[in-house]
């Protein structure tokens, strides 16, 4: 319930999806396009991705302005949505967990 109620719990959801659709157009859906010509994947997954992609930025932006996140910290956490895997990085050493319920 976390994951939806609070902003860093929404950050964290979002980044994961971010990740996981970057990862499925990166590593699947481009390699069926240009290798067995399915294109289909790519437009799907590509559009799933686009919409997380901007969530994300939404959200590591409320984040900043929240939390007070120095510029540093947005700015990496922004660049790392354009690595494979960055977001995770994110999620797992970037954000504090949930459990106590402070602020990052």
């Amino acid at each position: 319930m976390e994951y939806i109620t609070t902003r860093l719990g929404r950050l964290k959801l979002v980044a994961l999806l971010e990740g996981l659709s970057l990862i499925v157009l990166i590593f699947i859906a481009v390699p069926l396009k240009h290798i067995w010509g399915k294109p289909w994947l790519v437009q799907n997954v590509g559009m799933i991705h686009g919409v997380l992609f901007i969530l994300y930025v939404l959200q590591v932006v409320q984040a900043k302005i929240e939390y007070g996140w120095s510029i540093r910290k947005t700015l990496l956490a922004l660049l790392l949505s354009f690595v494979p895997f960055g977001t995770f990085y994110v999620t797992a050493k970037m954000l504090p967990t949930m459990v106590d319920g402070s602020k990052p």
